[in-house]
């Protein structure tokens, strides 16, 4: 059975690739001698800009480097580098990475002015994906907080609502009905389950329709909306916000395909197009760049140095994203002298386990 492999962080012949995807022909070999890391074979035959090659050789750091994955996420990741014409050649312009924080800023740029849309009642509807700890719910509940300052002077109720965690059908329901008004705006962030419950998901297609009047129906009897008073249809005019960690374009499902591509017509789509760690890495230097850990009044040296500390060992935290930053800065806090000695037992895998 054939293995499919992501390069989180390496290289060929000094070209970057990290995020890419290949067929594995020989398992991962360390370099002999004192040369740090090793290398990988992996089938290239059917990608462009391999100079006719079928097989070729990528340096990484370590064994922590390579990300098992399965056969459809490489055919998605194949078919997407034709589509965009990804080549391999001496001609090649890799992006830099100020590039590279130049786009990832942005697409957060495009997020914040898409989610003051929403608040504004500009736009009906978006969803915003990305991977985990990179920031997607802050920016949307900051829009979300300025368009709601003077309900908060006043004491008023307020027109949005961020619902995180599980999300049943009446549940989503109920939400939908109590921000029905223009001008509300309900935002799920991390409730994928909708995604997989076509109750809640029919409930949430209607609410991002584009017809002039926007209907939900609940059809059935159901004794919690009689204990609340709530009605069995009711029009919705405000907007949704859906944040997820789903990648749309990778979902290997037919069936859920076809259900997120009715959500995608139905309303903006953005991703964040933070795909590789290399991405997740640029993105917490660019947000610590901008005093994410200015209230912990470090030294700009230890900063630096605790940047520098998670990128050295990128491969062996449980996670990459700015919770992270924010767990080991914690640490540091409460133990300056010996906090990278409690990250490693508190924030990171055993080495056993990248054997």
């Amino acid at each position: 059975m054939k293995k499919y492999i992501k390069i989180e962080t390496g290289s060929y012949r000094s070209k970057d690739m990290s995020g890419r995807i290949f067929p594995i022909l020989k398992d991962y070999q360390a370099f002999t001698g004192n040369k740090e890391g090793g290398f990988v074979t992996v089938d290239c035959s059917e990608l462009d800009g391999f100079e006719g090659l079928d097989k070729a050789r990528v340096n990484v750091p370590e064994i922590g480097a390579l990300t098992i994955v399965a056969e459809g996420q490489y055919i998605s990741h194949r078919d997407e580098l034709k589509k965009t014409d990804v080549l391999i050649t001496p001609k090649e312009k890799v992006e830099t990475d100020e590039q590279a924080i130049d786009r990832i800023a942005a697409r957060f740029s495009i997020l914040d002015e898409m989610a003051d849309a929403v608040a504004t009642s500009k736009v009906r509807a978006m969803i915003v994906s990305g991977p985990p700890g990179i920031g997607k719910s802050y920016g949307v509940e900051k829009a979300l907080e300025k368009q709601n300052m003077f309900e908060d002077i006043a004491g008023s109720a307020r027109k949005f609502e961020m619902v995180k965690g599980a999300m049943s059908a009446i549940g989503l329901y109920k939400k939908l009905y109590e921000h029905s008004n223009k001008g509300h705006v309900v935002c799920f962030d991390d409730c994928d389950a909708i995604l997989y419950d076509d109750l809640a998901l029919n409930l949430l297609k209607a609410a991002l329709d584009t017809t002039p009047r926007r209907m939900l129906h609940w059809n059935t009897e159901s004794r919690t909306l009689m204990a609340e008073g709530m009605p069995n249809s009711f029009e919705f005019n405000g907007g949704v916000i859906f944040i997820t960690n789903i990648k749309f374009d990778n979902v290997k499902s037919k069936k859920l395909q076809d259900h997120l591509a009715a959500l995608q017509s139905r309303c903006h789509y953005l991703d964040l197009t933070i795909d590789s760690m290399r991405d997740r890495m640029l993105r917490i230097r660019q947000i610590c760049g901008i005093g994410m850990l200015e209230k912990y009044a470090m030294p700009k040296e230890t900063e630096a140095d605790l940047i520098n500390f998670i990128f050295d060992n990128r491969h062996r935290l449980r996670e990459i994203s700015l919770r992270m930053v924010l767990k080991i800065a914690d640490l540091w806090k409460m133990a300056p002298e010996k906090y990278k000695d409690l990250a490693e037992n508190t924030c990171m895998r055993p080495a056993r386990e990248l054997q």
